[in-house]
């Protein structure tokens, strides 16, 4: 087990503080959530500006490159200054796109809309950004196994950086409820793999009480590690803006670690001086698995869980764990939490795939989630906005094609079959398109 640095582990309900290499992710006292409380770096503003700015351009034989490449520890300083480098597992995650699209900011009715696309990560979602420093952690505190409940992203991320660790991992996914291309990462990178009958939160109470009884170390966003890393999202497209932070920031919500994440990162860059003006947080949930955003209309009073069901099913989840954290996020933006229905995630989907982009369904949610803002007049018009983009587009595939197959949706893309002659080929070039496909 290495030293610890300066840093500590702090409980959000009572307070009580731990060191950071204890490898507990829930206060030992009452129970509740840990945050990791950093040693802030001495440089402010345009100093902690032009030094995060200065290590994109490292070279491959400079010393660290591989370290300051990474899209999460170019920014160590505000992730988890201390840690060392032999501890790091990291495979240049993060330095995703921050990309403009006409025919999608069009569909959407927000003119400066940008699009952050986090499934250009090495497994295709967010979550590798904070798994490299949970797994980190993990080498850094000796751990035997690591281990986590995943509705698949999750897992296919832990199961890849625990590979590249070389320790153990145990995931445990809603059996039946996982889509292919995650549940196939999952088994390729050689994760025991566990399904279990019952939902997400199912998953997740067992991979909860296996932590606290078995020793195994727990990576899902409860980690704290995870939350410091996923802040890399923001701190990185801010550095993409220039350090001009956007007026919005819109992505999806399921278990809220990135609201959580997304509240440290902005609460972070404006107390080092990264920033001057706070952006509005937009927590999208699907209609059917819309916990949060029902609470948001009580105006936080309770605590809402639901049986979630949706098809985006990275956000299937009725009882989110960082639910605390991620009130704190939304009422420390001035935020507001919205859900959008299956249709609206599915039409949101076909058009940002249509320009090119691609997502899975769960991140059309920002998407669609920005398009009822715009049209509600809570976005309003020539403000900036930024939609996360959480996963990959082939993160499931089988409802991708369950869409196009059907002639009747408005932005479809159905497949033509042909006899094998040219003539059929020409034939079908005379034709008019049956979808405008966001044009």
């Amino acid at each position: 087990m290495r030293a610890a640095s300066a840093n500590r582990l702090r409980c959000e309900s009572c307070g009580a503080e731990m060191s950071e290499l204890d490898p507990r992710t829930s206060c030992p006292k009452c129970g509740g959530l840990l945050s990791v409380e950093i040693e802030l770096p001495t440089e402010r503003g345009a100093a902690l500006r032009a030094l995060f700015d200065g290590r994109p351009g490292a070279t491959p034989a400079a010393a660290r490159a591989d370290i300051h490449m990474s899209g999460v520890w170019r920014f160590r300083e505000l992730v988890l200054p201390g840690i060392a480098d032999q501890d790091l597992v990291t495979q240049w995650e993060g330095n995703t796109p921050l990309l403009a699209r006409e025919r999608i900011a069009r569909w959407a009715e927000v003119p400066n809309l940008l699009l952050k696309h986090e499934g250009h990560n090495p497994t295709g979602s967010f979550k590798d950004r904070g798994m490299t420093v949970a797994v980190s952690n993990a080498v850094r505190i000796g751990a035997s196994a690591v281990s986590c409940a995943s509705t698949g992203n999750t897992s296919a991320s832990l199961a890849a950086y625990a590979a590249v660790a070389g320790i153990p991992a145990i995931v445990l996914v809603p059996a039946g409820q996982v889509a292919l291309g995650k549940l196939a990462q999952t088994l390729a990178y050689g994760a025991r793999t566990l399904l279990v009958h019952g939902d997400f939160d199912d998953c997740l109470r067992l991979a909860r009480e296996s932590s606290e009884r078995l020793g195994v170390y727990l990576a899902n966003s409860i980690n704290p590690f995870r939350i410091m890393g996923q802040t890399t999202i923001i701190l990185e497209l801010l550095q993409q803006l220039g350090w001009r932070a956007p007026d919005w920031i819109v992505f999806p919500a399921g278990n809220l670690g990135n609201t959580a994440a997304f509240g440290v990162a902005l609460r972070l860059a404006r107390e080092t001086g990264l920033i001057e003006s706070m952006p509005r947080l937009a927590a999208v949930q699907a209609e059917g698995a819309a916990p949060f955003a029902r609470s948001f209309r009580g105006g936080f009073a309770e605590r809402k869980a639901v049986r979630a069901e949706t098809v985006a099913t990275a956000i299937k989840i009725g009882d989110p764990a960082s639910y605390d954290r991620g009130v704190r996020a939304i009422r420390d933006t001035n935020g507001v939490v919205l859900d959008v229905s299956d249709p609206e995630i599915l039409e949101a989907k076909a058009i940002i795939d249509a320009g090119g982009v691609g997502c899975e369904p769960a991140s059309a949610a920002s998407v669609a989630g920005a398009r009822r803002l715009a049209r509600d007049g809570t976005i309003r018009r020539g403000e900036r906005v930024v939609a996360v983009l959480t996963g990959h587009i082939l993160k499931d595939p089988g409802i991708l094609l369950e869409y196009h197959k059907d002639a009747g949706k408005p932005f479809g893309n159905t497949p033509v079959e042909i006899d094998a002659e040219l003539g059929a080929i020409e034939r079908v070039l005379s034709e008019p398109a049956s979808t405008t496909r966001g044009r």
